[in-house]
């Protein structure tokens, strides 16, 4: 904004007022801020209309214009002398008894307007005097240099393009409705669900495999995409463009934020405006999305990596996991560990909260889901997910269930059930009491690696190691689709809250965005 004149504003409003024929308004506006819009369309037809003499084009003209008076005194002096050599009399006895400007002629230029009337009083005159080209081409060479050209419907126009490139950017979601007064996106509305297999745009990470995603999050709004990668660096994207986020000062300066070791786990805030990241030496930090500011450091928040992390409701704790087998609560405030949940023989993979906050869920690779009570950080179940389960059987450890268990992630409208992944070739659905209430199979050797949910909850996605990704329908479990997202190992994938759109982000340095066909 800083490049931006106050005066351009003053003159855009000044356009639009005109325009719209809000002259009282328009006239105000000038005067106020002493500022005129010399514009038209057309200067050339604008000055070809005084050297053919069409005055009423012009004086609808010149009436928005800030033309100064002595350009103007001879303007209306040749439009009066030509009406009168035109038998108008009516035409020149209203311009000289009631404009302005001849008024100030009149005051300024006594002599001059005393020829006007006794020119008027000659009527009918015998041969025109005045009418002629000679004297409009130096009316016109005049006026010349005190209009310029502007197209029109500037403002309009500008506020079309920003709102256009805000959607480019991924700030405004395409035909989302726009308060534009008080700059307010209304909520958009999750989709109808269908199985996102189309490929759309990639992103590609600098080298050949030294650089790639470790973990990708969408933020609640839809607004953001962002990506923690092995090399350190946190960055927002446009999720339809897969271009970074340049509206964003601090990426458009090149100021990443950024980690000392690999980022493994970003997640967002509730409210959007809060970014949480883990790296492998055990720290996390916490960032503003809006300036990429970092608001705390935690730098000893666990002894090994940290693996997953989210947010509380009011935004005041994250919860973590770790290679270290623990999983712990911090705060915002002071930096410090509130509580520690232990249990786990193995990596803590995966990590989050219940809808009401009063429960903690854990993945490891010691094979397990464990529930754990907040207030006590007792853990209340232990469920060791096996392919083969009757419905409604809570599962008891031991046998297949040894498979590491690589994530979890709620269901939207089922606030109680949560989608676990482990790596078998099954996926489930388990309640917060840690009960399987149901599967999702194929019939392939590649076991499942990671899993994500469709924004209204209907679809399953769930990837295998040969980097296929499945889709079934929650309520049946039938396969609706299935799709090869890539040739190489697939580390993980995020689905958008909102829209048919999942992210795949494989290790050698690719993120592949697929969208419903």
């Amino acid at each position: 904004m800083s490049n931006i004149k106050k005066q351009d504003v003053v003159k855009l409003i000044i356009q639009f007022l005109r325009e719209n024929n809000l002259n009282r308004s328009r006239s105000t506006l000038e005067k106020e801020s002493n500022q005129t819009l010399n514009t038209v369309e057309s200067k050339d037809r604008f000055l070809q209309d005084i050297i053919d003499g069409r005055w009423d084009v012009v004086l609808k003209q010149v009436n928005h214009l800030g033309i100064e008076d002595e350009k103007l005194f001879d303007l209306y002096e040749q439009i009066t002398l030509e009406m009168i050599e035109l038998n108008e009399k009516s035409t020149a006895e209203l311009l000289l008894r009631r404009s302005n400007i001849l008024r100030s002629l009149n005051e300024q230029y006594p002599d001059r307007y005393e020829l006007m009337e006794r020119y008027l009083d000659q009527l009918p005159t015998e041969a025109p005097q005045y009418t002629t080209e000679q004297r409009r081409k130096k009316i016109s060479e005049q006026l010349k240099d005190e209009i310029s050209v502007t197209p029109g419907s500037r403002l309009l126009t500008l506020l079309g393009q920003s709102i256009k490139w805000q959607q480019q950017q991924g700030i405004l979601v395409p035909e989302a409705s726009y308060d534009l007064f008080t700059g307010i996106v209304n909520v958009q509305q999750a989709e109808e669900d269908i199985f996102a297999s189309k490929p759309y745009v990639s992103i590609k990470f600098p080298g050949k495999k030294t650089t790639h995603a470790e973990c990708a999050a969408f933020s609640r709004n839809g607004h953001y995409m962002a990506t923690g990668s092995v090399d350190g660096f946190i960055e927002i994207w446009n999720y339809l463009t897969g271009k970074l986020r340049k509206d964003l000062s601090y990426q458009a300066n090149d100021r990443l934020m950024a980690m000392d070791k690999s980022v493994l786990c970003v997640q967002f805030s509730l409210d959007n405006t809060l970014l949480a990241s883990g790296s492998s030496d055990g720290k996390i930090a916490i960032w503003k999305v809006k300036s990429g500011q970092c608001q705390r450091r935690i730098p000893a928040a666990h002894t090994e990596g940290v693996t997953s992390i989210c947010f509380t409701k009011d935004g005041t704790q994250v919860l973590s996991a770790s290679y270290d087998q623990t999983v712990r609560i911090h705060s915002l405030k002071s930096g410090r560990m509130l509580k520690e949940f232990r249990g786990h023989t193995s990596f803590v993979n995966a990590v989050l909260f219940s809808d009401d906050n009063t429960r903690v869920l854990s993945t490891s690779s010691d094979g397990t889901v464990k529930i754990w009570d907040v207030k006590t950080t007792n853990c209340l179940y232990t469920v060791s997910p096996q392919p083969i389960v009757e419905k409604g059987q809570l599962n008891p450890v031991g046998g297949l269930g040894t498979a590491s268990v690589q994530t979890i992630v709620s269901i939207p409208k089922h606030p109680d059930q949560y989608l676990v992944c482990n790596k078998t070739n099954t996926l489930f659905i388990m309640t917060i009491r840690g009960q399987i209430i149901k599967t999702f199979s194929h019939n392939k050797s590649s076991d499942f690696v990671t899993a994500a949910i469709s924004p209204q909850g209907n679809i399953v996605y769930g990837i295998t190691e040969d980097a296929q990704m499945y889709g079934f329908q929650l309520n049946t479990g039938a396969k609706i689709g299935e799709v090869k997202v890539c040739e190489n190992e697939v580390i993980g994938i995020a689905s958008h809250p909102l829209s048919n759109v999942v992210v795949v982000y494989d290790d050698t340095g690719y993120v592949f965005f697929f969208k419903a066909p």
